[in-house]
């Protein structure tokens, strides 16, 4: 467990969950983003970071994506893609934004609303994290680049991401402990400022321990 002095490094594992809920068309996507839970939102805008980890830029999140491949609506599929998750600090400030841009759609729009295919609607799915705390722990900046070289990518994945978005604790756990801990306020920053949406885990991971060991020589 952290200490003000130390950091702990945990790792998670996310399994998908089917909700049972569907949507045909814009309307009902719209309705069910609107009262789903958060895990739903997370699990649509965020699992390609894992399952597509080498892969920079990232894939659209999974909304951008059916509208533009199964309903064909090119317009509102490049405002979903343009949301810049990087932006928001949880879950229901992305939730919000991602309404926002389908009913503007929706209002403005003059047509009849287009069905997807039998077999091609979009299933909500959730996301079910479960965290474990790794042995290491550290107290100073040269351990902790040391252990960051060799944790899994999903350690690094659940600091970075989950929680800064998912927990909501507006920045990721490093920066956190650097800034508080180490008063290491400059380091902090320039970590904060790493956009983890277009690196991968492993190029993430590599910037950090630039940036540390580069901290370290001076």
């Amino acid at each position: 467990m952290n200490t003000p002095q130390t950091f702990q490094f945990f790792t998670h594992l996310q399994l998908p969950e089917l909700t049972g809920l569907k949507a045909r068309n814009l309307t009902e996507l719209f309705e069910h983003v609107k009262t789903v839970s958060g895990s739903v939102i997370y699990y649509h805008t965020h699992h390609f970071l894992q399952q597509h980890q080498y892969l920079s830029p990232e894939p659209p999140n999974d909304f951008a994506y059916w509208v533009t491949e199964a309903l064909n609506e090119i317009e509102l599929g490049e405002r979903l893609t343009s949301i810049n998750t990087c932006e928001f600090s949880s879950i229901r400030a992305l939730r919000e934004k991602i309404a926002e841009t389908i009913e503007s759609f929706l209002a403005k729009s003059k047509r009849s609303l287009r069905e997807s295919d039998e077999g091609r609607e979009f299933h909500f799915i959730k996301a079910c994290s479960f965290v474990f705390p790794t042995p290491y722990v550290v107290s100073s900046l040269a351990e902790f680049v040391e252990v960051l070289k060799k944790v899994t990518i999903h350690s690094i994945y659940f600091h970075m991401f989950e929680a800064r978005l998912r927990l909501e604790k507006g920045t990721n756990d490093f920066s956190l402990w650097f800034e508080t801990s180490l008063k290491e306020k400059e380091l902090a920053k320039k970590i904060e400022r790493l956009d983890p949406y277009t690196h991968t885990m492993e190029g993430l991971r590599g910037k950090m321990i630039q940036l540390i060991e580069r901290r370290l020589k001076r």
